[in-house]
């Protein structure tokens, strides 16, 4: 997942999973927000929390993602 790091995405770690997340890819459905709310807070700093969920559920949030603006690797 290096190689997304290049291409534009940021990096959130978490124990178990690390998100990454290119905001000029994403389309705002709003999937990540609506789905894990306490994982994707745009009012919180950073703005990706991995930690605060189970990673089944972070997984399944970013795999509903239609603009591919989130991945993931545990």
């Amino acid at each position: 997942m290096r190689g997304v790091l290049g291409m534009g995405y940021r990096e959130y770690r978490g124990e178990e999973i690390t998100v990454f997340f290119d905001k000029d890819m994403c389309q705002h459905a709003a999937e990540c927000v609506k789905g894990l709310p306490e994982v994707f807070n745009v009012k919180a700093k950073p703005w990706i929390a991995p930690d605060q969920a189970a990673v089944k559920n972070v997984v399944e949030v970013i795999n509903r993602c239609p603009s591919g603006a989130l991945k993931y690797k545990r």
